[in-house]
């Protein structure tokens, strides 16, 4: 039985691939930061499938201290995705330190430290790395540059860290387009969810299963590595 450890799993498309990798007989280790009570549920649901396969684990991806310590908690890994992410809108007028702090530590300097930390336990296993990207780090949304600068990073490090884990250890990534909208302070108007869909080939938003099933597809592709496959319905053909 394969172990996956989703960061971000407990809530909206981290939640999803939970569930899909579980699904498909993988054990699954639940990160959260805030929604405890989300990670126990999912937990007790997928326990209640399948005895003793799912775990709950809680860290602050900001603080590396942390990062570490949650990479040092798991005597075993074959998946470790990285898909916890912040996003909210910060206009070059009114980006600040802070954000720009708070987003790259999540988006950008947690994943590369969790999978140097967590590497020679991948090691073991044969094991790979998922990164969750976003077609905006080849093409960025206005308003939020250091979102856009995080995941670009978060590109290149996933081909980075390819080369430099190769042969035993494969590193992929998914980049969702429109999948699910933004919630809370980058809450978007009709209007600009029209005017997304309609960039959209396929003229509809996907959902978190594409994602999820982009990650089993990868987890199970043992000859790909270093490739970020957009899941996008064409978004990315009308930029």
């Amino acid at each position: 039985m394969k172990t996956a450890l989703i960061t971000g799993g407990a809530q909206r498309i981290g939640a999803q691939i939970t569930q899909t990798l579980h699904e498909n007989n993988y054990n699954v280790i639940i990160h959260y930061r805030h929604s405890e009570q989300e990670a126990l549920a999912l937990a007790q649901q997928l326990n209640n499938k399948r005895s003793n396969s799912a775990t709950t684990l809680q860290a602050e991806l900001s603080n590396l201290d942390a990062v570490k310590t949650l990479a040092n908690a798991i005597d075993s890994l074959d998946i470790l995705v990285n898909n916890a992410s912040v996003f909210y809108p910060t206009p070059i007028n009114e980006a600040s330190q802070n954000s720009w702090n708070q987003i790259m530590a999540t988006n950008l300097i947690a994943p590369f430290f969790l999978s140097q930390t967590l590497a020679p336990t991948l090691l073991k296993n044969n094991g790979c790395i998922i990164n969750i990207v976003d077609v905006h780090a080849e093409r960025p949304l206005k308003n939020h540059s250091i979102y856009n600068i995080s995941k670009a990073g978060l590109a290149m490090m996933t081909k980075t860290l390819a080369k430099e884990l190769a042969p035993n250890i494969r590193v992929c990534g998914v980049s969702p387009g429109s999948i699910i909208w933004p919630e809370n302070e980058a809450k978007l108007t009709e209007d600009q969810k029209n005017k997304m869909l309609s960039k959209i080939a396929l003229e509809r938003q996907g959902d978190a299963g594409d994602i999820a099933n982009t990650v089993l597809f990868l987890a199970n592709s043992p000859y790909i590595t270093g490739q970020i496959i957009n899941v996008d319905g064409g978004r990315t053909l009308n930029q």
